[in-house]
């Protein structure tokens, strides 16, 4: 039997340093959804660690868990926040905690197999790649030095290739032949690589960064509730949901412990769910679990919950940090997008594994049916318009996924 640490023997300050790895670890992705979508990374700091606390509390702090800004949220935020504005965009992910509540409830009176009976892998799956896919020309037009429509030059061609192309670069060189903790951060790597070149190339204006505070209260957002927005926003959440559970049941098989029984996988969404309600009152973008921070304890053997403590507590410290806030909104176009390129095709790959990993048969007509319905829906942007209310994008593959998963017939081999 594995030989799992004493963590009531861990000194506070090794917890400190642990927990302070930890950020270092989720840091690159928890600021890049905001940078990404307009939002106040500040926001997504505090929320991610206000999260992460009340997570511990729902859960008792028994899991090892780092709660930070969620992917699957970059399109339909863009897309929300052009057409219904900020506070309406901020109320519906504030209601997107409900899908986190529900999943909780039915875990808690039916038992896990219920969530994987009505989203399998052949609806998850491509839902998945739908999340990367679909911010593909976005990344591709902010490389180009463009912004993400691609309607506005902010950087010539010629200097926003060259940026992004070694943002990326420094990315691959990170992810695939870095070792130890760089192997855990190549977002951090590729930002602060493609940063530096962006200074000397004249791209980052320093005299924001110098004006900006010391110490400085985030800007808090107060949501409006708008039905339009909130039934764009809902369906959304059923991928972070899934792969929540693949998340608990990763880092259990790292501690050695199962977090689906103690504290139970009801526990674990519900303080999720509770993570995402905050974030979406003060202005922040949606939490979700971290396969990051599951490496990150895998490599550190840093199995003591109270690490994750640390590591919020950090992160709400760093939100009141007027510099800080202002260094990673003078970050230009073109490194981000060079990241973008990359992260999204990694999303995109995720999905993929996720069929491959279930053998998911493409042969059987209604798995094609199903996969091929929803990468169209989503690669070529259809929308339902009815009366006002639009359903587009990875809420629209969501709901079609599902509703032809129950209702197209299975062979007797599925069943």
């Amino acid at each position: 039997m594995r030989e799992v640490p004493i963590e009531s023997a861990d000194p506070l300050w090794r917890q400190a340093v642990s927990g302070a790895q930890i950020l270092f670890v989720a840091f690159g992705a928890l600021v890049l959804v905001p940078l990404l979508t307009g939002l106040n990374p500040s926001m997504a700091l505090l929320g991610a660690g206000v999260g992460t606390l009340l997570f511990q509390l729902v859960t008792g702090r028994q899991v090892p868990i780092f709660l930070g800004s969620s992917f699957a949220f970059i399109a339909p935020i863009i897309y929300s926040m052009q057409t219904w504005g900020l506070p309406a965009t901020m109320g519906a992910l504030a209601c997107v905690s409900l899908v986190y509540f529900v999943f909780s409830g039915l875990v808690w009176r039916h038992g896990a197999e219920i969530v994987h009976r009505f989203m399998p892998p052949v609806v998850i799956g491509p839902i998945i790649m739908i999340i990367g896919l679909s911010l593909a020309a976005v990344a591709v037009n902010m490389a180009m030095g463009r912004t993400g429509d691609g309607k506005v030059e902010l950087v010539p061609y010629g200097t926003a290739m060259i940026v992004a192309t070694v943002s990326f670069g420094a990315t691959v060189v990170a992810a695939v032949f870095g070792r130890g903790l760089v192997r855990l951060v190549p977002i951090l790597v590729g930002v602060g690589t493609g940063y530096v070149l962006a200074a000397v190339l004249g791209l980052v204006d320093f005299g924001k960064i110098a004006a900006a505070p010391w110490v400085a209260m985030p800007d808090f957002v107060a949501p409006t509730f708008e039905w339009a927005a909130i039934l764009f926003m809902i369906p959304v959440a059923l991928a972070p949901a899934i792969e929540h559970v693949g998340d608990v049941v990763a880092i259990g098989g790292v501690t050695g412990k199962d977090y689906t029984d103690k504290p139970g996988l009801h526990r674990t969404l519900a303080g999720d769910g509770l993570g995402v309600l905050f974030a979406g009152l003060i202005g922040g973008p949606p939490v979700t679990t971290y396969s990051e921070v599951t490496g990150a304890v895998t490599l550190t053997r840093s199995f003591n919950p109270k690490v994750m403590t640390w590591a919020a507590v950090f992160a709400i410290v760093m939100a009141f940090f007027g510099k800080f806030n202002a260094l990673l909104q003078s970050i230009p176009v073109p490194v981000m997008g060079g990241i973008m390129m990359l992260l999204f095709g990694s999303v995109a790959s995720i999905g993929l594994k996720t069929l491959i990993a279930d053998r998911t048969n493409l042969d059987e007509p209604r798995n094609l049916v199903i996969v091929s319905a929803v990468l169209v829906f989503g690669i070529g942007g259809l929308a339902l318009n009815l009366d006002g209310f639009s359903l587009q994008g990875v809420s629209l593959c969501g709901v079609a996924a599902i509703l032809l998963n129950l209702l197209l017939p299975k062979t007797r081999a599925q069943s």
